[in-house]
């Protein structure tokens, strides 16, 4: 995803903002939007659920958290460690997610794009399955 171009001076930081970062810090799993206000609203912090929402599509657009849209199309988010361009592997059972990096990925979606004379390309891949403890 291609930073935000808006100026960093007009992404304000926020006392409702820093919130949101607060508890994606605290998640190790993707989580929605109403799943982080939920939390919000948990830990005593007044912020709505639409200001979560502008909140996340403005880390997003800035890639400071990562987005995966589940199967049903609900966007989920991450504050993701890694800072290089990374996939997922989430557990459908409890969300447990690992970073992955795919070469074979980034070779494959390079080639098909020469093949067929686009450049500047950018893909998303998240897969979806069971882990161990969700099996078990």
């Amino acid at each position: 995803m291609a930073p935000d171009p808006t100026p960093p001076a007009a992404r304000r930081s926020t006392r409702q903002r820093a919130a949101v970062l607060t508890v994606l810090d605290s998640e190790e799993a993707f989580r929605s939007a109403q799943e982080i206000h939920l939390e919000l609203v948990r830990r005593g912090d007044a912020v709505g659920l639409s200001t979560v929402y502008r909140s996340l599509a403005s880390m997003s657009a800035s890639a400071e958290v990562d987005t995966l849209l589940r199967d049903d199309g609900e966007t989920l988010y991450r504050r993701c460690r890694g800072v290089t361009h990374h996939h997922h592997l989430v557990c459908r059972g409890c969300g447990a997610t690992v970073e992955v990096d795919g070469p074979t990925v980034e070779r494959w979606a390079e080639r098909v794009a020469a093949d067929h004379g686009y450049d500047e390309v950018t893909h998303t891949l998240e897969v979806f399955g069971r882990c161990s403890a969700c099996r078990g």
